[in-house]
């Protein structure tokens, strides 16, 4: 199947699932909402770039990682259903979420408030805490991989989704490029790990969370450069800017905890995606008590006594 025709297949019958209308697309997939023919659910489907199901140890990972990441059963993780290959075409059958994903509402409403942020990156971590406790690493946490969908309640509008996980690779594995030579990750929410191909762990995700968190906050991310390859110098050697340099208004102490986050060493980062969250509520909390102005009343300042009578003129002018 040519890429051209993998990217037009609506009303197309593939492997027991209709294909409706395309809803996604990146570097290496497209996403067609789908109907289960068998089940008769909507379903999203991910079918990979031809040329990746052409290459035989890239299907091999792609089997084996596809089972390991359906195999987590999290709320705030996208349930994949089925993986496999049909008609030359390497594909993922997962939950369709109705929604939007992180990308569009920062589009639609620009950066949020540090408790929305707050609460959808509650959501992720917990997320991606999940997979490292799988020994699974996503690689690619963006704002185009987190799926919001309508909250139950007031307290909580938002119900986040971590999707993409068939294209993970297993912790403490090499290099940033797929077996076929392909770089996986985002340049603006890519670790400098993933860039200098040194060993990848959940850290490498808690860097990318927090791009994801500093563009939620200032609306873009944080290092932004003409060329991809400024951009790559940036990460791997530049100081992140300061969170209150690009949105005054936010709490100081913010600034550390991104900071931390976003520091060039794995080691120098939170030991998980929830105790990043965690530090970012707690200063957001000190920064808010910080901003409220204490007022006090001053008690009446008591009656200066008057001198006596013998030494009022020393303190009196004279009449």
């Amino acid at each position: 199947m040519s890429t051209a025709a993998y990217e037009d297949l609506t009303g197309h019958r593939l492997a027991g699932y209709r294909l409706g209308r395309r809803i996604g697309r990146g570097g290496m997939a497209v996403v067609y909402q789908a109907e289960d023919l068998r089940l008769g659910r909507p379903v999203a489907i991910k079918l990979l770039a031809p040329e990746l199901a052409r290459n035989d140890v890239f299907r091999q990972r792609f089997a084996r990682e596809s089972r390991a990441a359906a195999a987590i059963d999290h709320p705030h993780i996208v349930p994949v259903y089925e993986a496999g290959e049909a008609n030359g075409v390497l594909y993922i059958a997962m939950r369709y979420v109705a929604g939007r994903d992180l990308r569009a509402l920062l589009d639609r409403q620009g950066r949020l408030s540090v408790p929305q942020t707050a609460r959808i990156t509650a959501q992720i971590a917990s997320a991606l805490d999940a997979a490292h406790a799988h020994d699974l690493v996503h690689r690619d946490v963006k704002p185009g991989n987190i799926l919001i969908a309508e909250g139950p309640d007031a307290e909580r509008p938002e119900h986040a989704y971590l999707t993409d996980f068939g294209l993970t690779k297993k912790s403490l594995s090499l290099s940033g490029l797929t077996s076929v030579g392909q770089f996986v990750g985002t340049l603006d929410y890519v670790a400098p790990e993933q860039i200098s191909g040194r060993p990848v762990d959940g850290r490498c995700d808690l860097y990318s969370l927090g791009c994801v968190v500093f563009e939620a906050l200032t609306g873009a991310p944080p290092f932004r450069r003409d060329d991809d390859l400024a951009l790559l110098w940036a990460h791997l050697h530049d100081p992140a800017p300061l969170l209150t340099s690009r949105r005054p208004d936010l709490p100081r102490a913010l600034d550390p905890v991104l900071a931390r986050a976003l520091a060039k060493t794995p080691e120098e980062r939170y030991d998980s995606c929830l105790g990043f969250v965690a530090a970012l509520r707690a200063a957001a909390e000190r920064g808010d008590r910080a901003a409220v102005p204490v007022i006090t009343t001053l008690p009446e300042p008591a009656p200066v006594p008057l001198p006596p009578a013998w030494a009022r003129p020393v303190f009196s002018p004279p009449q």
